[in-house]
């Protein structure tokens, strides 16, 4: 069993890409599950106000956002294609270009009484009245705004078109084995067809080929713990030695905060310790756990002075 812990939730589109990441890499790993939105106060001490899932955990290191739980995976399991700035150019634009807009027309048009009879199988109806009101309050929040129902469905049949395309001959979307590009694309598929059961991805034999063939490698193996266990390890762990900073950052040793820049954007306040091309650490101390240090990517967040 491997040392990496993972914060997740069932119903998650991220944690279902960092799950297949894990099968893929053939990683053993232990799970947390935690609740579908916060507050969280058992993962609180260890990611502070970060508060989008998955999070992951080797020690006292906490790792926020799937570009660094990649890297991490990437590390472990000697899968360096799962880095996106390992891969090339072309992948690296198409990951821009379905990260975000398209994820957002996946997860919204995919609504339907399957969905919800789903998720009525992982909560209640409160529960449910609560995470939808949570999910409204936080889209209101967000820099990037959702386009309307027809427009979003449009999006999401042009990219399936453009992915059957891509697939009509070769096993994955750029070549004869996955990278982060066919992680990045599969999540939010996953959405709309294992969970909502939308028919209309029926029509794409090559997509679904290929959604099964990244689901053949599983999920790797896995080992649940609960949330106090992931603290006691982290409380009698320490963080692992920094690497060196190669950014001249004048903040390097003053307290920040740093924020996701498009939703969710509740900011993590700590001490940055590092600032280099993959991105920020903070350290942070928590009564519950003593000191920790929180990664962070350069893309998709931002920093500030605290």
């Amino acid at each position: 069993m491997s040392d990496l812990i993972v914060h997740h939730y069932t119903l998650s589109p991220f944690s279902e890409k960092v799950r297949a990441m894990l099968g893929y890499a053939g990683l053993s790993w232990q799970s947390v599950q935690v609740k579908e939105m916060p507050p969280r106060p058992l993962l609180a001490p260890l990611a502070g106000g970060y508060r989008k899932i998955p999070v992951a955990q080797i020690g006292a290191d906490v790792f926020c956002d799937t570009r660094t739980i990649s890297r991490e995976i990437a590390r472990l399991g000697n899968k360096p294609e799962l880095v996106l700035e390992n891969c090339s150019p072309e992948v690296q634009e198409f990951v821009r270009q379905v990260d975000l807009d398209i994820f957002l027309a996946c997860i919204i048009s995919a609504g339907n009484l399957t969905l919800l009879r789903r998720v009525l199988k992982e909560s209640t109806l409160a529960d449910l009245g609560k995470l939808l009101w949570d999910r409204l309050r936080m889209g209101s929040k967000a820099r990037v705004k959702a386009h309307g129902p027809r427009q979003m469905k449009r999006m999401v049949r042009a990219h399936l078109d453009h992915l059957e395309a891509m697939l009509a001959e070769q096993p994955f979307l750029f070549g004869e084995q996955p990278n982060a590009g066919d992680f990045s694309a599969y999540h939010s598929l996953w959405f709309q067809r294992d969970l909502a059961n939308q028919p209309a991805i029926k029509n794409y034999p090559n997509v679904n080929t290929w959604m099964d063939r990244l689901q053949a490698f599983g999920q790797g193996e896995r080992r649940e713990i609960n949330a106090d266990q992931a603290l006691e390890i982290a409380r009698t762990a320490s963080p692992r030695a920094l690497a060196n900073s190669n950014q001249d950052d004048t903040l390097i040793g003053h307290t920040v905060s740093l924020a996701p820049d498009d939703y969710g954007r509740d900011p993590v306040t700590g001490t940055l310790v590092t600032s280099n091309d993959q991105g920020w650490v903070v350290a942070r101390h928590e009564p519950a756990v003593g000191e920790v240090h929180v990664h962070f990517p350069r893309q998709g967040f931002v920093i500030r002075a605290a």
